[in-house]
């Protein structure tokens, strides 16, 4: 029974093996075929064309992953990069506000020295260091004094204009009585010296922070936005020198003088340097004192 059952098995089994056995042969010629022109293993060329879709698409998911990745690496490159710039423009900003009141004071004090140059005798540079908070447009103190030849009655102007005189001292620093105090004045004319006979003396208005020019005859000509200078009449102050801007004229005739208010150029409100003029003002001659429009002299005292 046992050797019945065999045969009949291998005869069942024998086509599969045949099969087997062509499947395999014919496997081994088309592993082994190739093509004639290129002498290549056809085998390969099929395997490669079955294979070339799977591999497009994993080539284009494997880009698509790199790039991703790769975008994100240079997002966070780029914002590590913006980020250290604005760190640097920052920074160059903080620079250009430290450095730009000193670029302001420096250019303050060049004018002064322009000033020093200019003005034909000796002058000391100062700068603003308190003001009186009560007496605002009265007076200032300035960071030199007595050791470095500042007297009492000194002018001092800015390259804007005169500013004040000089009422008391120490070694050290110097109270200044601004133009605008009211008990303040000194010679003026509008216009330019030699030139005009609009003469007159200016005197502070105190809050106003204007100043009125006082004897000006009512038959000249005198208008808004003329140029007020010194006359060097008031033994305080040179001549030649700026006092303001005519800002406002009431007009006045032959036997009334004018009122004339004048902005001063020296920018009080905000002054930070000035200059002291070490200046004496040369003895007066008799036709000076005689002029009858102009303040014979300006008291010392505050």
């Amino acid at each position: 029974m046992a050797a019945i059952r065999t045969q009949r098995e291998i005869r069942q089994r024998a086509p599969w093996w045949l099969i087997a056995l062509l499947a395999l042969n014919f496997g081994l010629m088309t592993y082994d075929a190739r093509d004639v022109a290129t002498k290549q293993r056809k085998i390969r060329a099929m395997a490669q064309t079955v294979a070339d879709p799977f591999e497009r698409a994993g080539s284009g998911v494997g880009n698509w992953i790199g790039g991703f990745f790769g975008s994100f690496g240079e997002l966070r490159r780029a914002s590590a990069e913006n980020q250290q710039l604005r760190e640097q423009v920052k920074q160059m900003q903080m620079e250009l506000r430290d450095n730009a009141p000193k670029a302001a004071e420096a250019e303050r004090l060049e004018k002064l020295l322009g000033l020093s140059t200019n003005a034909g005798f000796k002058t000391v540079a100062a700068r603003v260091i308190a003001r009186d908070p009560s007496m605002w447009f009265d007076n200032i103190t300035i960071d030199k004094g007595r050791w470095v030849g500042v007297e009492v009655n000194m002018p001092v102007v800015t390259p804007e204009g005169i500013v004040g005189r000089v009422i008391s001292t120490s070694p050290l620093n110097a109270q200044v009585m601004l133009i605008t105090n009211e008990k303040s004045g000194a010679g003026a004319i509008v216009g330019q010296l030699g030139q005009s006979s609009a003469l007159g003396s200016i005197k502070g208005l105190g809050e106003s922070g204007l100043l009125e020019m006082r004897y000006v005859s009512g038959l000249e000509k005198v208008q808004s936005g003329d140029i007020v200078k010194t006359t060097g009449q008031d033994a305080i102050y040179p001549p030649g020198y700026n006092v303001g801007e005519v800002v406002e004229v009431k007009s006045g005739s032959a036997t009334q003088t004018q009122v004339i208010h004048v902005r001063p150029g020296a920018g009080l409100e905000r002054l930070k340097e000035v200059a002291v003029l070490l200046y004496h003002p040369p003895p007066r001659s008799e036709s000076d004192q005689s002029l009858p429009n102009v303040e014979k002299k300006v008291s010392s005292k505050p």
